[in-house]
């Protein structure tokens, strides 16, 4: 016996009258109950729907969820498709785990082959700083994803860009061209030279990791040592960044707190929340879109990846 196997989204990629003869099988398949309901709704849906393929790439869903996050995956219950995905991404230079989930499809159930934020951040920067296959193989992929954002409306596009953005950014600059910057904290301009710095990991008293970013500048003429000490919090694994304003500095913690945000805001293009806490002590917070912003820094870059 010969047959031929295609895949759904293949053939949902095809000629109209091909979609929906197909269309056609699947609905009596379903009638008369040879496929699940889920099944058939899945497949018609892609069927009636139509969809566009990159050649060489299979169908990413790329959505955003009710949180705003990007997601971009690709589902199959054919094993072989969801190893080839991720064997891809490691020829791409990306790392599961810390850029790609992978989950394994287990009889009926599909599997897939997740690209976290991380991983696109990673390929868009491979994209440019990358050589060879792996530069052009990542171009493809970042290209291709920011067409199937497209595809899914205005906003999903714009989250994709953001992080594609961001990524091709990373280690883009150094410390030391944020000079004569000029920055709007309060109501009040403040004017920034960041004289230098660098970043270290190191054990909390909880036994947390943190990453501290250590920051030479001088803000308004006064030179200070600046330190954001990031780490993850709560069960949501979320990303922190805090900073204490001196006493000892020149106009008290006030003052110096002020400072702190004029140069964060400089170096990051976002201003923290400041605050004071119930001891008197004055904090900056920073989340991880300012974390994302010190990424743009060559003398930062590696120590945040890691």
């Amino acid at each position: 016996m010969w047959y031929v196997e295609a895949a759904t989204d293949m053939l949902a990629a095809g000629r109209e009258e091909l979609r929906r003869a197909i269309a056609d099988i699947v609905k009596a398949a379903r009638g008369n109950g040879w496929i699940g309901e889920g099944t058939a709704d899945r497949w018609l849906e892609k069927l009636e729907g139509g969809i566009t393929l990159r050649e060489g790439w299979p169908r990413y869903g790329v959505w955003l969820t009710n949180s705003g996050a990007l997601v971009v995956r690709y589902a199959s219950t054919n094993p072989e498709g969801i190893e080839r995905e991720a064997q891809r991404f490691g020829a791409m230079g990306l790392v599961e785990g810390r850029h790609f989930a992978v989950r394994m499809p287990e009889g009926s159930r599909e599997g897939y082959v997740s690209i976290l934020r991380e991983g696109l951040e990673r390929a868009a920067w491979l994209s440019v700083h990358g050589s060879g296959d792996q530069q052009e193989l990542a171009a493809d992929f970042v290209s291709y994803i920011l067409q199937r954002a497209k595809e899914e409306g205005r906003e999903v596009y714009k989250k994709a860009l953001e992080i594609v953005e961001g990524g091709k950014a990373v280690g883009s600059l150094r410390l030391t061209d944020v000079k004569g910057a000029e920055v709007d904290v309060g109501g009040r301009g403040h004017l920034v030279d960041v004289l230098g710095g660098g970043a270290q990991f190191e054990k909390s008293w909880s036994g947390r990791t943190l990453l501290r970013i250590q920051i030479t500048a001088e803000v308004d003429g006064v030179r200070g040592e600046y330190e954001v000490a990031f780490g993850r919090y709560r069960k949501i694994n979320a990303t922190k960044g805090y900073a204490y304003a001196r006493a000892d500095a020149p106009g008290g913690r006030e003052a110096d707190a002020e400072r702190l945000s004029a140069l964060i805001k400089a170096l990051t293009g976002r201003e923290p929340r400041v605050y004071r806490r119930s001891d008197g002590r004055v904090v900056a917070e920073c989340g991880r879109e300012h974390l994302d912003g010190f990424a743009r820094y060559a003398e930062l870059a590696d120590a945040i990846a890691r």
